[in-house]
């Protein structure tokens, strides 16, 4: 008998990267019946999954309190695992759970506890009791939670207990890895992709850009993502014309899966410039990796951790995420030494393959399927 998914979202973009194309699809072609709940404008099937579509709410507050149409859209398709990504739809994986006594795995993309207490849209003073109340919900639903996914090693020091948990990393798809180097022409193009925000380093990308100019007049930043706040995008127009870079700073907004890679093809360097916050400094952002698989050398946040891929993988410089000078100096050394640029690229998709890829953490998604529906397996 078919054993039957159903993977709930109320955030995330119904074809989030690790969502639909790495666990659904990796699900369905391994013989689930994969179902997503997730915003999107109709029901449809794609790529062998069905996708229930929840409206797209006009704010947060109208997203949380439609969390009950996600019950219920849930609770009829009578799935063997339930698979949530969101902390907002704990309650509806507590009700599920004691209404269906199905599966329950809970999969968390951030450090949520610490996110929380970086977020620019709330009120200072109510960041840490927020985020201790969250702390508070999640210990009061996982008795009701077969096992829990996380997207970081980092994360495990914050679930203390005998919980079933196991890492399953947002490392690329191989089949990106054959996406070739085509730069769109000689001029030197930074790249970064991902949600645009002051905590993501847009402004100090910006800063970089207005140093790098006098001695590098044709450089270009190519941005790729959505803008978090609104009052952002008026902010960096009036830097951008401020520092002439309107002609050399590119905003393209929301792309689709498959053009993104070939976007990062078309460039030189890869950027990933995060704040130390807490939610960063020890996580690994998917982007850095997918740099790395198109052959980019990278230019990162110094952290820790972070050095530890970038350097020692020998594929990027790593710089002090609060000094623009510094950034535009890594940035500088590679476009003046093109051809450790490119062996550094060169190194990236080598680790990628060898180590950082989708395909070898796809197994670890799928034994934790067989162990849920065919006995619990050891606890980790």
């Amino acid at each position: 008998m078919i054993a039957r998914v159903c993977i709930l979202t109320s955030v995330h973009p119904v074809f989030d990267t690790r969502i639909f194309h790495k666990q659904a699809k990796s699900l369905a072609l391994a013989g689930y019946e994969v179902t997503l709940i997730a915003q999107h404008h109709r029901d449809e099937v794609v790529e062998g999954i069905r996708i229930l579509a929840l409206p797209r709410p006009r704010n947060r507050l109208w997203r949380m309190l439609g969390t009950c149409r996600v019950w219920r859209l849930a609770y009829k398709q009578h799935a063997d695992v339930y698979h949530f990504h969101d902390p907002e739809l704990l309650p509806v994986a507590v009700l599920l759970r004691l209404c269906t006594r199905r599966k329950i795995i809970y999969d968390i993309h951030e450090n949520v506890k610490g996110q929380i207490l970086t977020k620019s849209w709330l009120p200072r003073i109510l960041r840490r009791p927020l985020s201790l109340g969250y702390q508070l919900a999640e210990r009061l639903s996982f008795p009701f939670v077969d096992w829990i996914i996380i997207a970081e090693d980092s994360y495990i020091k914050n679930y203390p207990g005998k919980w079933n948990i196991s890492a399953v990393r947002n490392y690329p798809l191989i089949p990106i890895t054959s996406v070739s180097r085509n730069p769109a022409d000689t001029r030197p193009t930074l790249v970064y992709v991902g949600a645009i925000s002051e905590g993501r380093g847009v402004l100090e990308l910006i800063e970089c850009m207005r140093l790098l100019k006098p001695r590098h007049h044709d450089v270009q930043l190519t941005l790729v993502g959505g803008l978090q706040l609104h009052d952002l995008s008026q902010r960096l127009t009036r830097m951008l014309d401020e520092y002439g870079l309107a002609d050399n700073v590119h905003l393209l907004g929301r792309v689709n899966h498959e053009r993104v890679y070939g976007i990062m093809a078309s460039c030189s360097i890869g950027m990933v410039i995060l704040r130390d916050e807490p939610n960063y400094r020890e996580s690994l952002p998917t982007k850095l990796f997918e740099y790395m698989a198109v052959a980019l050398p990278i230019v990162s946040s110094n952290f820790p951790l972070w050095k530890e891929v970038v350097e020692g993988n020998h594929c990027g410089i790593t710089a002090d995420p609060r000094n623009p000078g510094e950034i535009a100096k890594a940035v500088e050394y590679l476009v003046e030494h093109t051809d450790e640029a490119k062996t550094m690229g060169e190194n990236g998709r080598r680790a990628v393959l060898e180590k950082y890829s989708w395909e070898n953490e796809s197994k670890k998604l799928l034994a934790i399927y067989k162990d849920l529906l065919e006995g619990e397996g050891p606890r980790q």
